[in-house]
């Protein structure tokens, strides 16, 4: 019995309706409208991965906190593990746009820079 899944593509803004069809070893997926999406469907169901956005106290700014974001995707299932790592991260200002705040972030492999610049008070 195959197993049929619906997805919105967000690969560009057309946001195409897929529909995945796993049977055995076999994805089909039908519905999208370019190649891109075709790869989307498949990443999606067989290694989903996600771009994180978060913030991490900041000691010295002119904020409290400091927007950051992962330079690159995360597993989807990581993603608890990775806020988790930047719960009890703080960084001292200043602090410019794209400094690596956490490297290789809950063992992913990817770093968590700083989203925009925070000078010292």
């Amino acid at each position: 019995m195959a197993d049929v899944k619906e997805l919105t593509c967000i690969v560009c803004p057309i946001g195409c309706r897929l529909r995945a069809t796993v049977e055995g070893d076999e994805i089909t997926i039908e519905g999208n409208t370019c190649a891109r999406g075709k790869k989307y469907g498949l990443d999606e169901l067989c290694s989903p991965v996600r771009m994180l956005t978060s913030t991490v106290k900041v000691d010295g700014g002119f904020l409290p906190r400091l927007p950051v974001r992962t330079r690159g995707p995360i597993p989807k299932g990581r993603i608890e593990d990775v806020l988790l790592s930047l719960k009890v991260v703080k960084v001292e200002a200043p602090v410019i746009m794209g400094q690596v705040i956490l490297e290789d972030a809950a063992g992913t492999g990817v770093e968590v820079i700083a989203s925009r610049p925070m000078d010292r008070i």
